[in-house]
């Protein structure tokens, strides 16, 4: 039989040839189905292609699962990581890399990038920062925040006066005891600002401090606490409004609390001058004097 023959359509050969692509267009479909039941569209966008380049580069069997998978895995770790930001209430997201440690020397480097390897999370050990506001404080917490999203961990960023706002509507409507679960059952509490804002104060309702002391309580020996105050732990019992029952918060924190104290210049007056200088320099600068070809070219009247 000539090959002419065996390539006519009446031919035992057309008709393997036949039954190979329609039991290949089968298998096509029948993944691309599955990948879609799976939630997997990465995989589905890049078919034809990991297929052609399996054909050329015949991978053994693991490095081609490996290609296949890639994809959808780093597409669904990013959302998450997304995600877990998204639900923390970071209202940024600065990272160590961008601190000016050399501006702030009084800072403990060595400790903060301990922080940021995230060990004191899983010892369930709690934080505190104290110093006068702009020294770096809540670039270092929500860094540090950042950080452990990016590893997996679940998140809540709050200020101290929004956390108890949060807690008192919580009494207002019912939901206090919903709203205080989370903040002690969430991984790593982030409290910034201890100290900054009024706090409201009622004879028919709790004051901060038997709030802040439930939630602590709550929260030591299973979750990390963050927390930031630009106010001396010695004065927080007159900020609280309970002096004894401060005194009750921070002997369950300072138990298993590393302590850092940061002072130093501001960096918002830092940040100020150099914004002042740049405006100056721009003032001084020799103004262009205006197109003497723009009034050539207007036509006169």
């Amino acid at each position: 039989m000539s090959d002419r023959d065996a390539t006519e359509p009446g031919s035992d050969q057309a008709k393997v040839s036949k039954a190979a692509d329609a039991h290949a267009a089968l298998l096509d479909a029948r993944v691309r189905r599955y990948l879609e039941i799976l939630a997997l569209p990465c995989i589905g966008k890049t078919l034809d292609e990991v297929l052609a380049w399996a054909r050329k580069e015949r991978p053994a069997a693991l490095a081609l699962i490996e290609r296949v998978l890639a994809g959808d895995a780093e597409d669904r770790l990013t959302r998450a990581i997304d995600r877990r930001l998204v639900d923390s209430g970071l209202p940024d997201r600065p990272t160590l890399e961008t601190f000016d440690f050399e501006f702030q020397p009084s800072i403990d480097k060595a400790l903060v990038l301990q922080l940021a390897e995230l060990d004191f999370i899983g010892a369930h050990e709690d934080v505190v920062l104290t110093g006068t506001s702009g020294t770096g404080k809540s670039h270092v917490v929500k860094s540090i925040a950042v950080r452990a999203c990016g590893a997996g961990i679940k998140v809540l960023y709050r200020r101290f006066h929004g956390l108890m706002d949060d807690l008192y509507a919580g009494l207002a409507d019912n939901t206090y005891d919903k709203r205080l679960r989370r903040y002690a059952r969430v991984p790593l509490l982030i409290i910034d600002d201890v100290g900054l804002g009024r706090i409201r104060r009622s004879e028919h309702e709790p004051t901060a401090a038997q709030m802040l002391f439930t939630l602590i309580d709550q929260r030591v020996g299973h979750g990390s606490t963050l927390m930031t105050s630009n106010i001396k732990l010695s004065a927080w019992g007159g900020y609280l409004g309970d002096a004894s029952l401060t005194m009750a918060i921070l002997d369950r924190m300072i138990q298993r609390a590393i302590r850092m104290e940061i002072e130093g210049p501001s960096w918002r007056d830092k940040e100020s001058k150099e914004l002042n200088e740049r405006r100056r320099s721009d003032a001084q600068k020799p103004k262009s004097p205006p197109s003497t070809r723009a009034k050539a070219d207007k036509p006169s009247h």
